[in-house]
């Protein structure tokens, strides 16, 4: 019984980081102006809309005074494993610097 607690809590724990990193994502995108469903679309073409980003989205949850660094984003999105987003963000901050 110990082990399944200890298992549904790292799976509530890891949904909750994912949960940041997805608004830290959308928090950035809103700090550039840029819409985080199709940045999400250009890396992830083949998936059908991301239930989590939606949610995200529509929820206000107050994170409008967070700047998030370009550096700290790319850092977030890979250490999530989510390489194809990070490069996405990345031509996204070429883009913008120039």
């Amino acid at each position: 019984m110990e082990f399944k607690n200890i298992d549904e809590q790292i799976i509530q724990k890891y949904k909750e980081d994912e949960t940041l990193m997805v608004r830290l994502f959308v928090q950035w995108c809103a700090n550039f102006d840029l819409d985080p469903q199709v940045l999400y679309h250009r890396a992830y073409p083949a998936q059908s809309i991301n239930v989590l980003l939606k949610e995200v989205i529509e929820s206000d949850d107050g994170f409008d005074e967070l700047h998030i660094g370009n550096e700290t984003m790319l850092d977030v999105l890979q250490m999530f494993g989510n390489d194809d987003l990070a490069f996405v963000v990345a031509d996204e901050i070429q883009r913008l610097e120039k």
